[in-house]
């Protein structure tokens, strides 16, 4: 449905704007970012808003925040931009395929429903939004390679996009020179898909596909890929060798004897591999070392496979900078490898690397056109784009939740000292984030030792799985000292090892292999956090604090303040600090 947001109280409107509305419909993790005059101004998904974790729904409420947080209206919206080109994804992955193999007019038909909504993509957002002007396709993995590029401000860079699947690619490499994007390589295509077959284990493995691939990520280091399957004599990393094969330079495949998602999606691996590795694993049954090997097989050979394209392009090439996007560049512990590999002096990885990231990326390439494929990178790393709470909403929440609360003096050094004293804190102030990580604005917060505050949050805040890491935030200029990285890492998407002789001071946020998800935190990104942090750092000469995201298991991340009190209210966080206001339990 359409709607007005001059309707909007207390917004001060932008006239006579280029105001692009960037669209990810047609999938998972739907989205909208909008630009003005070449300026990213908002991002918002869809999921934060109906509450349905990875939402397929159109983003309506996700294109009205966006407007709100820019102070427009759909007069001022010239364009816009979409991260897919369907038509080309239906005859390519759809009708094509079932020409030339009965077995895929099965797939097809199962798929009716989302081949009808591809079929009518542009109909229907010009349905749901009213809007009659140009609406512009862009290919998927360009879009995600854009979404990286331009806010990396490395101008001459090495791009890469792997995830599931685009239009009928499955992965892609780029050159970004000068503010323009050259498609270097773009070969590999669907069923041949490094992000389709970690759904594919994650699915096997008991979880949920296309939501839980962190949760295998982080159950691999408990594994080991070097160990012999029983009653067969291969290792469990020779099996996913033989089932995800390098074919040249930037080219792999997957062995389709192992697989069955390209024909159905209901068992997604095939009897082949069922008879090497058992049955699937469902949620309630035991987690056993061997599921633990696969995992750990599985991230390995992920981690083999793009280092091999890696180094081929970086040899081909010369580009000494990398930015990534896409699914598998949430993957932080495979980001964690290319950054310990040297092969570059220093990566990029888009924040919201996901589906939900094409807003941001068909927005900047329909800018990129707009202004004659002028548009150069600038480095931006504030992903503090989505829902601000409106003058005089948190008072009201919290008022209206009739719960005893306080207005500190200062709340950041009393927050602090709650922290030193050991309780979990939750915290929610300004902007929220755009995509997976909670940056400080939308977090749970606790101190980072003893190692009992890690299990505590998994199963009496987060309910969810004990082994699960979480992730250090650290003040940038203290980085080094107690992390082994060489590079900021303000989103949360680089895993590296802890220095070793403070692996005992921080136990909470260190995994089982040493490794850490580290946050850097800079002044200049977010004021408010870095000065949690430092009031932190002063009272117990501590500069890391522990960061999850503000959710429970299954549910998106809070994104108002009612839902931050509920979500207080319901589990063991001690404390809820929600702007200036401060309530206990």
């Amino acid at each position: 449905m359409a709607f007005d947001s001059d309707k909007v109280q207390g917004v001060k409107k932008l006239t006579d704007r280029y105001a692009i509305l960037g669209v990810a419909y047609g999938g998972h993790d739907t989205s909208a970012a909008l630009m003005i005059d070449g300026k990213l101004v908002a991002a918002c998904e869809q999921e934060r808003f109906d509450l349905t974790k990875h939402s397929r729904a159109f983003p309506n409420e996700a294109i009205e925040e966006c407007m709100k947080i820019g102070g427009i209206s759909w007069k001022d919206v010239k364009e816009i931009s979409v991260g897919f080109d369907h038509i080309d994804m239906i005859r390519k992955v759809y009708l094509q395929p079932a020409l030339e193999n009965i077995d895929r007019i099965k797939f097809l038909i199962n798929d009716i429903d989302q081949i009808k909504t591809l079929y009518r993509m542009e109909s229907i957002i010009r349905e749901e939004t009213g809007f009659d002007g140009p609406v512009k396709l862009f290919r998927h993995h360009k879009c995600h390679m854009a979404s990286a590029y331009y806010p990396s401000g490395f101008e001459d860079a090495l791009l890469l996009s792997l995830d599931g699947m685009g239009e009928i690619e499955t992965g892609m490499i780029g050159r970004g020179i000068d503010g323009k994007i050259e498609i270097l390589f773009d070969k590999v295509w669907y069923p041949h898909s490094l992000g389709l077959i970690y759904s594919a284990i994650t699915f096997f493995l008991g979880w949920q596909h296309h939501s839980d691939e962190g949760i295998i990520m982080g159950l691999a280091p408990f594994g080991d890929y070097d160990a012999e399957i029983p009653n067969d004599g291969r290792t469990y990393l020779e099996v996913f060798e033989e089932i995800v094969q390098v074919t040249g330079p930037y080219s792999y495949e997957i062995n389709l004897d192992w697989i069955a998602y390209h024909q159905q999606r209901d068992t997604w691996v095939s009897e082949q591999f069922k008879k090497v590795f058992g049955e699937k694993r469902d949620s309630g049954d035991p987690l056993l070392v061997h599921h633990k090997n696969i995992a750990a097989a599985l991230q390995k050979r992920l981690e083999d496979v793009v280092l091999a394209q890696l180094t081929n392009a970086r040899e081909e090439y010369g580009l000494r900078r990398l930015c990534f996007a896409g699914g598998v560049a949430l993957n932080c512990s495979l980001n964690g490898v290319i950054a310990a590999s040297g092969l570059f002096d220093e990566i990029f990885v888009q924040p919201a690397s996901g589906d939900a990231g094409i807003s941001i990326g068909s927005a900047l390439l329909a800018e990129s056109e707009r202004v004659g494929n002028t548009l150069k990178p600038e480095k931006n790393h504030n992903y503090y784009l989505g829902s601000r709470p409106a003058q005089g909403e948190i008072k009201l929440a919290v008022q209206d939740s009739g719960h005893p609360y306080e207005v500190p003096e200062d709340i950041s050094a009393t927050t602090a000292q709650l922290l030193s004293e050991g309780l979990i804190i939750g915290w929610f102030q300004d902007q929220a984030e755009f995509g997976p990580r909670a940056l400080g604005n939308r977090s749970i917060l606790c101190r980072p030792y003893p190692e009992s505050q890690r299990d505590h949050i998994n199963s009496r805040v987060k309910f969810r799985e004990e082994f699960r890491p979480f992730a250090p935030a650290v003040l940038a200029e203290h980085t080094q000292d107690y992390f082994q990285i060489e590079q900021e890492s303000p989103h949360m998407l680089i895993a590296c090892e802890v220095q070793p002789e403070k692996k005992d001071s921080i136990p909470a946020v260190v995994h089982v292999d040493d490794s850490c998800r580290v946050q850097t935190v800079k002044e200049s990104n977010n004021p408010r956090f870095y000065e949690l942090l430092s009031a932190f750092h002063n009272l117990t000469n501590c500069p890391v604090l522990l960061n999850t995201s503000f959710n429970v298991k299954g549910q998106p991340i809070i994104n108002n303040p009612r839902q931050a009190i509920d979500c207080f209210l319901s589990t063991d966080i001690d404390v809820l600090v929600v702007g200036e206001y401060l309530l206990r339990k």
